[in-house]
This record gives structure tokens, C-alpha cells and sequence, in this order.
């Protein structure tokens, strides 16, 4: 349908979000009950420098906010070293609205009650002026990408007693936090030894070149001359609220271009045209595009699981991952669940995120 070829990916995946959200009065949000008994978590709030963010174009912090959840035991068993999990946000949110979402530090306490061994879990903000980093490597936003596989690690590892062993960190991220997920993971086999992606978006891209309709064109144009009249990132951000950034978000993150002053970015349309050069750099971005360059590295996982809503439009795509892991004999687990987008992310991350990295991390120095 040429109507979807409009917009980024990032657009068209949160508008499938969107579509599955709307369904959440058929699908409750569940929300684990507290579990009897379950001991407290301590909550640290931290900042990590980003080095990796240094001289952004966008002008988005370098320092960046953390949310450190220790297990029950950490304060008084003070020899005792512990698995870390990192845990990536979706668009839209950061860390502090995701610990909203997915109930922690409840859901991690439950899971902890209900038998998960215990281990620290590490939120980090990765929320730009354009709503989302998509966790990638621009000199616009910054390279997202190795704040979180290196200098976040780098400073938990240096600052909490960790087990720092790649086969005792693992990764989990939601939305645009399970692309992020998906592409750290692919590219940071080196870093981290197990993999959980929830219901990622972004994992393919349009196909490039396709004419717009008039009305079509129409849009794009209204929407180029909005964003040309910006004097800077923070003046157009203020009109385009929430979702409505997800365009400048991806092409900050995929298509920078720092002699394109003030947003330093490309759009995908120029005049209402489609621009086949700027639409190849996103599809660069897909993982089910590249994921075949990484296939040695997606097989040094101890584990890899994935999950999705059978109600989430993103579930076409999880499949496909999926499938091509599989027929590359990569083993993973992956569920279709009932629910939306949302509707299932704290039960999900009690009952299944902790419990997979439970039973799948190294708990012991002796790792290798």
C-alpha cells in the first residue's frame, strides 16, 4: 500500500502499537499481585556520563539518568558479586515513565519471590529531544549504541559488585527498547551473554522510491516545511509532541547529515518525492536486514528469547526474526501471547524476563 510508504518505520511500527493499544479495553493491562513475602529491592538513581554522547549535534544530554535496582541480599552479603541485567525502554517513554510500565521494583521482587535468583537490574535513559534514540550510532544523537554496551556496563561493572563476565550480563528491551535489544545484541555478542527482545518495532523498512499520491504528497510537503521552518531541534520538538517526533527520532538516528544545520538530519521526502538514497540508510538500520551479518554472533548466546502480543502489529516481523534464527539453527524461544502492544510488559517482565536470565546467566565468577 503506498499510503504506508510515507512515513519512517519507526512511525508506521508505533502506529501498529497504536492500533493494538486501542484494543487494551479487550485485553486488560495485567499487573502481577504483589507477591507474599517478597523482600525489598533497593532503588539507587544515578547518572552515567555517555562518552559515547559527546558532541552531539542534537544537543541531547551526555549525562545521563540510570535507575540501579539491587537484590534484596546485596546490602548485607557484601562478598557476594551478582549477574546484571540492562533493561532498554520503549519511544516515547524514558527510564523512569518504563519503571511505571512494567511495575518494578515490584515485578522484580515477585520474581525474585517466586524463585528467580537474584541479581541487579539497570534501567538507562535513553530518551532524546525527539522522544527516542532508537538506541543507534548518530553523530546527531550521539552514539546510543555504545553508551549502553560500553559506558553504562563500564560504570556498573566499576561501581557495584558485579560478576563482570559477558555470559553473566544480559540485555532485554521493549518496543524500541527490543530494537535496541536486537541490534546491541547483534553487534555486542562481546558484552553480553543473553538475549531477550519484547515485541520490537523497526525490525524492517519500507521499500524505497514508490510515488506518492496527491494527498500523500500533500502531507509530506506540509510536514517538510514545518520541520525547514525550525530554528532548532528544541523548537520543532515543542510542536510535535509525543508520537509526533517518531519521523525527526529516525532520522536523526539513521539519516544524519551534520551540513544540514540546525536539525543536521535528512528526511525521507524531499518535496513530496521520496528519496531513495536517505530511505536505504533506514533500511541499513532494519535488523532483518543485516541480522545476517551477525549470525556468528547471535550463536555465542548461552540463550535468546523473544515475545510479542498476538494482538501487536509488530508481530509480523518478531516472526520473521524468529524464522531466520531458526534456519540458521540459532536456538531461541519465542511466544505469541495473548494481549496488545503493553498489555502484558509487567507480567511479562515477572514471570518471564527474570526468570529466563535466571536460568540462563552464569552465576559464579568461574564463567567463561
Amino acid at each position: 500500500m503506498t499510503k504506508r510508504k510515507i512515513f519512517p518505520a519507526l512511525t508506521l511500527a508505533i502506529a501498529a502499537a497504536a492500533m493494538t493499544v486501542n484494543l487494551a479495553g479487550q485485553v486488560p493491562t495485567v499487573v502481577p499481585a504483589p507477591v507474599p513475602g517478597a523482600k525489598s529491592v533497593t532503588v539507587e538513581h544515578i547518572k552515567i556520563h555517555g562518552a559515547a554522547l559527546e558532541g552531539n549535534l542534537e544537543g541531547d544530554a551526555v549525562d545521563r539518568d540510570v535507575i540501579v535496582f539491587l537484590p534484596p541480599s546485596y546490602a548485607t552479603n557484601t562478598h557476594r558479586h551478582y549477574p546484571v541485567v540492562y533493561a532498554l525502554h520503549g519511544y516515547s517513554i524514558g527510564a523512569e515513565q518504563w519503571t511505571h510500565e512494567i511495575r518494578v521494583p515490584q515485578t522484580i521482587e515477585g520474581a525474585f519471590a517466586l524463585g528467580a535468583k537474584e541479581m541487579i537490574v539497570v534501567l538507562p535513559d535513553s530518551k532524546t529531544i525527539y522522544n527516542g534514540s532508537m538506541y543507534s550510532s548518530s553523530e546527531t544523537t550521539g552514539d546510543f549504541e555504545n553508551f549502553i554496551a560500553h559506558d553504562v556496563v563500564a560504570y556498573i561493572d566499576a561501581h557495584y559488585r558485579t560478576i563482570p563476565n559477558r555470559q553473566s550480563r544480559g540485555l532485554v528491551g521493549h518496543s524500541m527498547g527490543g530494537y535496541g535489544a536486537s541490534r546491541i545484541g547483534m553487534k555486542h555478542a562481546d558484552v553480553f551473554g543473553g538475549l531477550y527482545i519484547m515485541s520490537p518495532c523497526c525490525m524492517s523498512q519500507m521499500s524505497g522510491g514508490a510515488a506518492l499520491n496527491e494527498q500523500q504528497k500533500e502531507r509530506a510537503i506540509e510536514n517538510e516545511k514545518k520541520i525547514a521552518s525550525a530554528k532548532s531541534p528544541a523548537e520543532i520538538a515543542a510542536q510535535l509532541p509525543g508520537f509526533g517526533a517518531a519521523q525527526l527520532a529516525t532520522a536523526a538516528a539513521w539519516a544524519p547529515n551534520p551540513k544540514n544545520p540546525p536539525l543536521y538530519l535528512d528526511l525521507p521526502t524531499k518535496d513530496g518525492v521520496p528519496q531513495p538514497e536517505v530511505q536505504a540508510k533506514y533500511a541499513a538500520n532494519s535488523p532483518l536486514a543485516f541480522v545476517d551479518q551477525y549470525i556468528g554472533n547471535l550463536k555465542r548466546y548461552r540463550a535468546i528469547s523473544m515475545d510479542v502480543g498476538d494482538q501487536d502489529g509488530l508481530r509480523f516481523d518478531a516472526t520473521k526474526l524468529h524464522e531466520i534464527m531458526d534456519g540458521y539453527k540459532i536456538t531461541n524461544g519465542f511466544e505469541i501471547y495473548h494481549g496488545t502492544h503493553t498489555s502484558a510488559v509487567a507480567d511479562r517482565f515477572q514471570n518471564h524476563v527474570i526468570p529466563f536470565f535466571s536460568k540462563n546467566l552464569c552465576f559464579t565468577a568461574s564463567c567463561k
